[in-house]
């Protein structure tokens, strides 16, 4: 496995960038990377949080800061193909709506269409961003957006460990749900990096966000165990987004 495989995996897997030098790899390593490139999400997602905390900057010269961060996220979006926004609306969908069974909740989050749910969880998630993101001074806000993006991440490696994978999930979510053991300390080491600056600016945020974080993935990492068994692509991308979201409200809140 080539030392540069898991990072540029893990690029490829948050976003639309182009990358190239991974037609190189067989099958057997594409699997063994993405595997290893879980660690790597975290660093991926500051990544994510600057260029678009960099598009907020750039869109606050032009407009006032409630439509720059309309800009910013509508960009973001865009160049990652709304991988998590997606995720929101299928689990608001399978566990807000009909559902019972673990069947019942599989095929309302398989279905292509969104429903009442859907739209609203979606909805005030995206909303909460925007104003959270708005309401930050320009610097706070830059450090927020990066540490949010990271700690997000982090989130949804954190609960690949704490509930594997439902027993009828396939895919991604099945290949990568026997990460290895130090898979959650990678990603936690590369989460330091995109939440030096928000630490630095409001440390108390930054403790409040992580221990509200750890008492919500163990609420919804039993809930998911014991409504559907386990843990699907869904909802890391929920969880990823609702990292996001703790983080931000913490650091708003002061």
């Amino acid at each position: 496995m080539p030392f540069w495989a898991p990072p540029l995996l893990a690029v490829q897997f948050l976003t639309r960038v182009p990358v190239p030098w991974l037609d190189r790899l067989t099958a057997d390593q594409t699997r063994e990377g993405l595997v290893r490139a879980t660690g790597w999400l975290p660093l991926v997602g500051a990544g994510i949080g600057l260029v678009t905390a960099l598009v907020f900057a750039g869109a606050r010269m032009l407009w006032p800061p409630l439509i720059a961060a309309i800009v910013a996220i509508g960009v973001e979006a865009w160049w990652t193909g709304a991988f998590h926004e997606d995720a929101v609306a299928d689990f608001c969908d399978g566990f807000g709506g009909s559902g019972r069974s673990a069947e019942d909740i599989r095929r309302i989050m398989k279905d292509s269409r969104i429903g009442s749910y859907g739209a609203l969880g979606l909805g005030l998630a995206v909303a909460l961003r925007i104003a959270t993101t708005a309401a930050l001074p320009p610097m706070l806000a830059t450090a927020a957006m990066v540490g949010a993006a990271a700690f997000g991440r982090c989130c949804a490696v954190l609960l690949m460990t704490m509930a594997p994978p439902a027993p009828f999930e396939g895919g991604l979510a099945k290949d990568i749900g026997g990460t290895r053991r130090g898979t959650p300390w990678t990603a936690f080491g590369l989460t330091i990096p995109g939440l030096f600056a928000i630490t630095y600016m409001r440390p108390p945020a930054v403790v409040v966000a992580m221990v509200v974080a750890a008492v919500l993935l163990s609420w919804l990492a039993r809930a998911l165990k014991r409504r559907i068994g386990g843990s699907t692509g869904d909802c890391l991308g929920f969880a990823a987004y609702a990292g996001q979201l703790v983080m931000l409200l913490a650091v708003t809140a002061g």
